[in-house]
């Protein structure tokens, strides 16, 4: 007969709540481990039986479920409200949260939400940057134009954001301010940044079917 031990994971920042129990309920093993590669390699070391572990979906779910599949028979991830709704009570800490998420592994009451393989998570995770970067690029490209016209400068609206125009209208501007100048230098910088992340984005997309 397979002894399976079920695990209850309250995941934070720095550390991690743990709680090990067999089918019956019985705890085997509980406590409060760092939210490090190293301690949680330490721990993976100390479980002599099969586990099946569980998790809350939070910001830093996705790694430590990474790290932990390979050593787990299975690894669930919870809906957050949904566990929320399921497991409301007014004495709420991180021990008793783990041991909330075993008992509904164990019993199969958890609230299972999908969690998409690393690979889709990480084109995910470019989508998001490129998203933050086409918002920044273009308060760049609207605080570029700005500063120009701060100082009087003439330009060509149409071509002030190609690089070689750029260059060269820097070049002619002798009468603006250093500081202008190099504000003029940090937003260049910025887009041609985001630029560089368009061109990876798009070599991340054509890679996967």
């Amino acid at each position: 007969m397979i002894i399976m031990h079920y695990i209850g994971f309250d995941i934070h920042k720095k550390v991690i709540s743990f709680c090990e129990k067999q089918m019956d309920g019985t705890i085997v093993d509980q406590g409060m481990i760092y939210a490090t590669r190293k301690s949680l390699t330490d721990w993976v070391k100390e479980r002599k039986t099969l586990w099946i572990g569980a998790m809350e979906a939070t910001l830093f779910t996705g790694w430590i479920y990474d790290y932990l599949l390979p050593h787990a028979q299975e690894l669930k991830v919870a809906h957050p409200a949904m566990l929320k709704a399921i497991t409301a009570a007014k004495k709420k800490n991180d021990a008793a949260d783990a041991e909330k998420i075993a008992d509904l592994l164990r019993c199969n009451l958890l609230p299972e939400c999908y969690m998409a393989p690393e690979e889709q998570r990480n084109l995910r995770r470019i989508l998001r940057y490129r998203n933050l970067l086409v918002r920044e690029a273009v308060k760049m490209k609207i605080k570029t134009a700005g500063l120009l016209m701060e100082v009087g400068a003439e330009y060509n609206k149409k071509r002030l954001h190609g690089e070689k125009y750029f260059q060269e209208l820097l070049e002619n501007l002798d009468y603006v301010p250093e500081s202008v100048l190099n504000l003029l230098q940090m937003s260049r910088i910025s887009m041609e940044s985001f630029d560089k992340m368009q061109k990876s984005l798009i070599r991340a997309l054509r890679s996967e079917p």
